[in-house]
């Protein structure tokens, strides 16, 4: 944190350097940071480039393009995360549904009538299966 802060302190020095102009002995010209004897300081102004309109619709359907590929890809990460969410729950459900079948017990379904009809050995197995083929091939 200190660095950062170190960091962020120094960079306005570093970025109002001075340029130095001076012409050596061959006549040729230097530009420099450090000032030798007889250079001049030499004003950098930034440049100002000014778009014309066809540069501005471009990067205007540009920007479009991208903050529509940014919302779709963020789209399908929701829908990715909110199937991968039901799935769990499937997965937990099928899990709780195997270890009360794994537990022993009678098991039953009720009829129009309300009468109970249990399952037997054999359909208690087959359940027991189906659920451990599907935790099997669908969960983690």
């Amino acid at each position: 944190m200190r660095a950062l802060w170190l960091c962020a302190w120094c960079f306005p020095l570093l970025a109002s350097a001075d340029i130095y102009r001076w012409t050596d002995a061959q006549g040729k010209v230097h530009f420099s940071e450090t000032p030798p004897p007889g250079a001049q300081r030499v004003e950098v102004k930034p440049q100002v480039v000014e778009r014309d309109a066809a540069t501005r619709e471009r990067e205007e359907r540009t920007r479009r393009f991208y903050d529509a590929r940014r919302d779709e890809s963020s789209s399908d990460q929701n829908r990715a995360a909110q199937q991968q969410a039901q799935l769990n729950q499937q997965c937990a459900q099928w899990r709780q549904e195997l270890e009360s079948l794994s537990q022993g017990g009678r098991y039953f379904t009720q009829d129009s009538a309300g009468e109970r009809t249990y399952y037997s050995d054999a359909q208690i197995d087959a359940a027991r299966q189906a659920l451990s083929a599907r935790l099997a091939e669908g969960c983690r």
